[in-house]
């Protein structure tokens, strides 16, 4: 019964992460495909050939994305987009989460400002115990004032989805900066902890950097 139980959990490692990945992009190609509402319907391909063309919504998508990049990067598209969300931040509710994700996405996708540019071990929730977190921000502007000594702004992602998290200001002293990839970190809290990196291929965690906040044992 051991070995027949092994056989049936080594045959799920195999065929669940498949189904999850084709559920997922099954999802996001037929989210993708919506995009074909905005041909005229005389126009659609299941009009013209006779039948749908699959993933034809993704190339779309694509064009429509590039498009929009192309018309927000000049300066008549700049006015239009502030325009535009200039009325949507006059919604109560719709301004709370454009704005959430739109600053979301501009930390994660712009690549400035030090956003995400470090994997850190923060001692929380108590001391002994750690988590990942993501350095957000090396300065931490007026709120300096309160502190006698260096901060950083730190996100510490939930699992399994780091897309929510809270945010914390640490003493850059106290925390731990690790060899691992913004994308090999995610991973990790994606799985729970069961995607961990290859050791041998990190260097060192840069552990030098943590002090004892307690050296006198008190």
């Amino acid at each position: 019964m051991a070995r027949l139980r092994r056989m049936l959990v080594a045959g799920m490692l195999v065929w669940v992460p498949i189904g999850i990945t084709i559920f997922i992009l099954r999802i996001l190609i037929n989210l993708a495909d919506q995009t074909l509402a905005l041909i005229p319907p005389q126009y659609r391909p299941e009009e013209l050939l006779g039948f749908p063309i699959p993933g034809l919504g993704v190339v779309l998508s694509l064009l429509l994305l590039l498009a929009t990049g192309l018309v927000a990067a000049n300066v008549f598209g700049k006015r239009i987009i502030a325009l535009w969300e200039a009325v949507l931040r006059r919604i109560p509710l719709v301004r709370t989460i454009y704005s959430a994700a739109k600053n979301f996405l501009e930390m994660v996708l712009s690549g400035q400002h030090g956003s995400f540019s470090k994997v850190l071990l923060i001692e929380y929730p108590r001391l002994g115990v750690y988590c990942i977190g993501f350095q957000t921000s090396s300065t931490v502007g007026q709120l300096n004032r309160h502190f006698n000594e260096k901060c950083v702004c730190v996100f510490v992602p939930t699992t399994p989805n780091p897309t929510s998290g809270f945010l914390v200001l640490a003493p850059e002293k106290d925390l731990i900066e690790l060899d691992m990839s913004v994308e090999d970190a995610i991973k990790l809290v994606v799985s729970v902890g069961v995607v961990v990196p290859d050791p041998s291929k990190l260097p060192r965690a840069n552990a030098s950097k943590r002090t004892d906040p307690n050296p006198d044992g008190a």
